[in-house]
């Protein structure tokens, strides 16, 4: 088994590495726009779950996993080459919904804010 802190350079790493792959080597255009939102890598060194975000949101998620899905073998592949380890994690991608409810609780309190501003002024 890995150190936490083993497992969190291992994460970060493969979080900054896959990020800067995608912008640079991959020609998908499912995924362009994608953001790479979190990375966990489980203590056996098994498997890397990748969370994902987009800037059009849920909407095109289907599309997005599915195309990172067929990239994952080369991806792997790539990261492999970067960061040395004995054996390299499997890729796990899941849709990250956090930037869209960040986004929707901006909304809410500009919108209570504003709300408020317009009540105090009469």
């Amino acid at each position: 088994m890995v150190s936490k802190i083993r497992l969190e350079r291992i994460s970060d790493r493969i979080k900054e590495d896959l990020s800067e792959i995608l912008i640079k080597e991959i020609s998908d255009p499912r995924l362009v726009g994608v953001s790479i939102t979190d990375v966990r890598v489980d203590r056996e060194l098994a498997y890397a779950d990748v969370y994902v975000s987009s800037i059009e949101g849920k909407i095109r998620s289907e599309e997005i996993l599915a195309g990172l899905e067929h990239a994952q073998g080369f991806l792997r592949y790539t990261l492999s080459k970067q960061i040395e380890l004995r054996v390299f994690p499997r890729l796990r991608f899941h849709w990250d919904p956090t930037p869209e409810r960040a986004e929707k609780i901006e909304r809410i309190i500009a919108s209570l804010k504003k709300q408020n501003q317009s009540g105090t002024n009469d």
